[in-house]
């Protein structure tokens, strides 16, 4: 009897098949300049993604940054990209640097709190923010939320980016190392706490930074733009050097994708995100804010990935 059934087992077995193939998927993420807080999370989000989640790998690209990001996922290729929420909104409306070019963005998760840094050092003459005039300022890569967000500081501050400064598109690292050479005065810089780059100028022997407040003009800035900025803080302790703390201008971090991104994709990154978020802060210390009390309306100018937001209400999270 015991032949017999076994028998009937392998003509069930080899009746029903060989078991399906576990479907792959490629999945591309915009991260920033090797310098920044984007690349090595983009990175360790790819690495935890691939580890995780049957049938996908994740590959994480150095790009110029949010606008970079932002046109890559255009192209309706599976990519997904960490963007701040003001370059996203110009792209889901089609303005600014994407006028013209409304990108079918949906948001699959809030991030982080990004803080704009306007770094100078000991010896330049800049103290306040209105001494950038007449000096030699870097606002940013070409293809990064940095030089959009500079722009908007510079412009609520009343002073013009092409006439009243000379002015350099250099991403974070490039800039550090131009201050270093004193071939620049001062950047733009909007990033995570700590930003690896600002670390290095703030360490270098013989420098003092110097760290210029600019928090007063959030307000302009949200008259012009909408409700994206806050008055923020990077606290004195960040930095090696610091004074005191800085008073600056914030906004969100967004993961972005394409809405023909699947429900499923979209589902089991953000999943994922949060069922392994210790492994994604031992990366970078920013990724404690990828927290369910984050995933709401409000804090994107995007709307949710349905697929995201299955998993949040899964959670008993409401995004709306």
């Amino acid at each position: 009897m015991k032949r017999l059934a076994s028998a009937i087992l392998a003509v069930a077995v080899m009746a029903a098949g060989p078991a399906p193939a576990q479907e792959k998927f490629s999945l591309s993420i915009g991260t920033g300049g090797t310098g920044g807080v984007y690349y090595p999370l983009g990175g360790g989000l790819a690495n935890v993604l691939s580890k995780n989640v049957p049938g996908m790998q994740a590959t994480a690209e150095v790009t110029g940054g949010s606008v970079d990001n932002l046109k890559l996922i255009a192209t309706g290729k599976p990519y997904i990209g960490l963007s701040m929420a003001d370059a996203g909104q110009d792209a889901y409306r089609g303005e600014g640097k994407f006028k013209g070019n409304k990108v079918p963005l949906r948001t699959l998760m809030v991030l982080y709190p990004n803080r704009m840094h306007v770094v100078s050092v000991e010896g330049t003459g800049i103290s306040k923010f209105t001494d950038l005039k007449g000096k030699r300022v870097s606002t940013g890569s070409p293809g990064s939320a940095t030089e959009v967000m500079a722009f908007r500081v510079i412009e609520a501050a009343g002073l013009d980016k092409d006439r009243d400064m000379k002015r350099e598109r250099l991403g974070v690292a490039e800039s550090v190392n131009a201050i270093k050479d004193r071939k620049i005065d001062a950047f733009f810089w909007v990033g995570g706490l700590p930003t690896a780059a600002v670390t290095d100028i703030a360490n270098t022997p013989g420098m003092k930074i110097k760290m210029v407040d600019h928090a007063e003009y959030v307000a302009a800035m949200n008259k012009k733009y909408g409700q994206l900025y806050t008055q923020d803080v990077i606290p004195k302790t960040t930095y090696r050097g610091m004074d005191a703390d800085n008073h600056n201008a914030t906004v969100w971090n967004i993961l972005v994708s394409n809405e023909n991104l699947s429900d499923k994709v979209a589902y089991d990154v953000v999943k994922t995100m949060i069922e392994k978020r210790d492994d994604l802060i031992a990366v970078h210390k920013e990724a404690a804010n990828f927290v369910l009390a984050n995933q709401k309306a409000s804090a994107s100018p995007i709307p949710f990935h349905a697929g995201a937001v299955k998993y949040f209400a899964e959670k008993g999270q409401k995004v709306n």
